[in-house]
C-alpha cells in the first residue's frame, strides 16, 4: 500500500464513514479535483530551504474592520531589495505554505505569505470550499487585502520590486493582484488558477508572467490554452508550461494531488523567472 492510500485510509478511519458519504454527496464546483483530498505536506513543502531564513507572523496592514495577520520570511544574512506576495492555496494559511514561503525566502526575497481566510485554515474539502466560495463572493476585500500587502512590503520593507506568487486558489488571486496594480508588480507567476478572459483587462498588464497546468486537469487546461493565446496577441510578456498527463494542484504545498516531475520543472522554472525579473 502506498504512503497516499494509507493515510487515505487513516482519514476514513479517523473521521468516519458518515464523512466520507458526505464526501460523495457535496457538490465542490470547479474545486471537483479536491473532492478525496486532504492537506497533507507534500514533497514540495518538505524541500529544505536554500539558505537561513528568519522569519515572523506580522500585522501587513487593515483594510475596512479587518486586520490582516500573515507570515514574513527574509534572509537571515543579508537585506533584500525585491519582495514576494505569497498567496496560499485552497487549504488557507497554513504550515505547509510557510514552508514554500521559507523556501522563496532564501532565493533572496522578502516573502509575505498573506492571509485571506483571516486566520482559519480548513482541513476537508467541505469546509475549504466554502471559505473559498466566500472569499470570490468578497473579492473587493480579497483585493483589499492584498493591496496592503503590496503597500507593506513597498513602504514598510522598503522593497523597490514585488512579484506575486500563488497556487490553485491562490494562483486565481495572483492574476487579480497583477490586474489590479498592472504598473507596479514587477513578476507574476500562476499556478493553475482561475483566469480572466477580457481583453480590456488584460491588456493593461505590463510585466512578465509565467504559468503552469497539467493538459489533465480538467477545467484549466484550455482556459490557460485561451489565456496564452490572448496574451501573445496582446504582446504581452507571457510563457505558458503544460505538464503532460499532470492533475490539478500538482505542485500544491498540502494535499494528495503531489506529482513530483511536474512540480520540481515548474519550481526549477519559477525560481529561474523570479532571479530574472526581480533580482
Amino acid at each position: 500500500m502506498t504512503n497516499s492510500l494509507k493515510l487515505v485510509f487513516l482519514y476514513l478511519l479517523t473521521f468516519g464513514l458518515s464523512q466520507a458519504v458526505s464526501a460523495i454527496d457535496l457538490s465542490l464546483g470547479d474545486f471537483e479535483e479536491h473532492r478525496y483530498d486532504i492537506p497533507i505536506s507534500t514533497e514540495g513543502a518538505k524541500r529544505v530551504p536554500l539558505g537561513r531564513v528568519a522569519t515572523n507572523l506580522i500585522i501587513y496592514g487593515q483594510s475596512g474592520n479587518q486586520t490582516h495577520r500573515g507570515y514574513l520570511s527574509k534572509p537571515a544574512d543579508k537585506e533584500t531589495q525585491s519582495g514576494l506576495i505569497v498567496i496560499h492555496e485552497w487549504w488557507g494559511l497554513n504550515e505547509d505554505v510557510h514552508a514554500m514561503n521559507n523556501q522563496l525566502a532564501a532565493l533572496g526575497y522578502t516573502a509575505l505569505a498573506v492571509d485571506l481566510y483571516n486566520g482559519v485554515t480548513a482541513t476537508e474539502p467541505a469546509d475549504a470550499f466554502e471559505l473559498s466560495t466566500h472569499l470570490s463572493n468578497n473579492e473587493d476585500q480579497a483585493l483589499a487585502n492584498l493591496k496592503t500587502a503590496y503597500d507593506y512590503l513597498m513602504n514598510e520593507v522598503g522593497v523597490s520590486k514585488v512579484g506575486v506568487i500563488g497556487w490553485c486558489l491562490g494562483g486565481k488571486w495572483s492574476l487579480r493582484t497583477a490586474l489590479m496594480l498592472p504598473k507596479d508588480i514587477d513578476a507574476t507567476v500562476i499556478y493553475y488558477g482561475s483566469l480572466v478572459k477580457d481583453e480590456s483587462k488584460l491588456s493593461k498588464l505590463d510585466m512578465p508572467i509565467i504559468g503552469f497546468v497539467g493538459t489533465k486537469d480538467t477545467r484549466l487546461y484550455k482556459e490557460f490554452m485561451e489565456f496564452e493565446e490572448t496574451l501573445k496577441a496582446l504582446n504581452k510578456d507571457a510563457s505558458i508550461h503544460y505538464y503532460e498527463g499532470a492533475k490539478h494542484a500538482f505542485a500544491n504545498a498540502s494535499g494528495l494531488l503531489y506529482q513530483e516531475a511536474a512540480a520540481e520543472d515548474s519550481w526549477e522554472k519559477t525560481v529561474n523567472f523570479l532571479q530574472a525579473h526581480l533580482d
